[in-house]
C-alpha cells in the first residue's frame, strides 16, 4: 500500500491502545507519533536508505536519442542464462527522463512460456504516469531475446518503467533448476521482518512497555497490509532468507484500496477517540456509525462504478491500444 495508508495505519494501532488516548487527552500525542513513525518506518528504511547501497551486476541504461530495444532486450536474457548457469545475477533498469516532468516510457515482458524477453518503448508520459499526446515514437520495433531456462516468476511478467528509480531485479537459480525472478530484491526484505519490528519494540520498552506494544502493533500492521500484494515480505528475516509470497489481492498502488484503507482508519481513529469520552453530546453505536459512514457510502460507490464500466464496455482503452509485445 501507498505511504500515507501504512501511516495512517500506525496511527489507528495506535488508538486502539488505552494508555495512548488517554496521553493525547492530557496534551502528550508521543504514542501516536510513535504508532505514525513505526507504521511509516519499514518503506522508508528501503526506500529513504537501503535501495542506495543495494549493489547491481548489471545497470541498464537505454539512450533517449536513439530508442533501440534490442540491446535491452540481451541483457535481460543474459542475466536469465547466466542465472540458469548458476552465478545469481542482479540488474537494473534505468528510467529515461526527459525535460523537468517527462519520462519515456518502456516496457520489458519476461515470456517463460517462450523462452523469450520482449522490449519496447511507448509514450512520454509526465510524473503522474499520464501519457502525453503525440510522443509515441514514429517506429516503435520490438526488441528481442531468447533463454533458454525455466522460469518461476514471483511478481508479473511484464514490467513498465517510466518515472523516478527504475526498477531492480535478482536472478537465482532454485534447487527445482529454475531461474526465480525477484522483483525490487531490496523491498520489503529484513526490513518487512516481524523479528525486527519485535526488535524495535524491544528498545522501546526500555522506556515503557506500552510503547513497545504500540511499535510492534504498527510494524506488524504493516507487514500484514503488504502481504495483501503480490510481492510478499521476508517475515522471519534471519531465519528465513526469502520474501513468502503475498495473497496478490491487489496492487500497492491501487487507488480504492488504499483510498478505502485510509477512510477505514480515519473513522477507526475517530471512533476509538469518541468512545473515551466521558459524557459525548451524541450518543451512536458503532455499527451505525460504519454503516453511515462507510458501507452505505461505498455501496453506492461501487454500484455507480460498475453502471459507468457498463456503459463504457467495448470502449478501446487507449493505453492498451499503444503496446502491443
Amino acid at each position: 500500500m501507498k505511504g500515507i495508508a501504512h501511516f495512517i495505519s500506525g496511527v489507528t494501532v495506535a488508538s486502539f491502545c488505552p494508555w495512548a488516548v488517554e496521553a493525547a487527552q492530557n496534551g502528550n500525542p508521543a504514542f501516536f507519533i510513535l504508532g505514525a513513525f513505526a507504521g511509516i518506518l519499514p518503506d522508508t528504511v528501503d526506500f529513504k536508505f537501503y535501495r542506495f547501497f543495494y549493489s547491481h551486476d548489471v545497470r541498464i541504461e537505454p539512450d533517449a536519442r536513439q530508442l533501440d530495444p534490442q540491446p535491452i532486450a540481451e541483457a535481460v536474457a543474459a542475466a536469465v542464462s547466466a542465472a540458469a548457469a548458476g552465478k545469481p545475477t542482479t540488474l537494473k533498469l534505468s528510467t529515461i527522463k526527459i525535460g523537468a516532468d517527462n519520462w519515456r516510457q518502456y516496457r520489458v515482458n519476461i515470456d517463460p512460456e517462450a523462452g523469450e524477453v520482449r522490449v519496447q518503448f511507448g509514450p512520454v508520459v509526465s510524473t503522474g504516469q499520464v501519457p502525453q499526446p503525440n510522443t509515441l515514437p514514429a517506429s516503435r520495433p520490438i526488441g528481442l531475446a531468447e533463454f533458454s531456462a525455466p522460469i518461476l516468476q514471483s511478481y508479473e511478467p511484464t514490467y513498465t518503467v517510466d518515472i523516478f528509480d527504475g526498477p531492480s531485479f535478482k536472478f537465482t537459480r532454485n534447487d527445482a533448476g529454475q531461474v526465480e525472478i525477484d522483483f525490487l530484491p531490496w523491498h520489503r526484505n529484513w526490513s518487512h521482518s516481524l523479528t525486527v519490528g519485535a526488535f524495535l519494540a524491544g528498545i522501546a520498552s526500555i522506556w515503557t512497555w506500552q510503547a513497545g506494544v504500540v511499535i510492534f502493533g504498527a510494524y506488524v500492521i504493516h507487514v500484514i497490509e503488504d502481504q495483501m500484494g503480490h510481492m510478499g515480505s521476508n517475515l522471519l528475516f534471519p531465519f528465513t532468507k526469502k520474501r513468502a509470497p503475498g495473497l496478490k489481492l491487489m496492487h500497492s498502488g491501487d487507488a480504492f484500496p488504499n483510498f478505502a484503507g485510509v477512510w477505514l482508519c480515519c473513522l477507526l481513529i475517530f471512533w476509538n477517540v469518541y468512545r473515551a469520552i466521558p459524557d459525548p453530546l451524541y450518543h451512536f453505536r458503532f455499527l451505525r456509525f460504519i454503516m453511515t459512514a462507510m458501507i452505505v457510502p461505498f455501496a453506492v460507490f461501487g454500484a455507480v462504478r460498475w453502471m459507468l464500466v457498463r456503459t463504457d464496455k467495448g470502449h478501446p482503452e487507449t493505453l492498451s491500444t499503444e503496446w502491443n509485445i
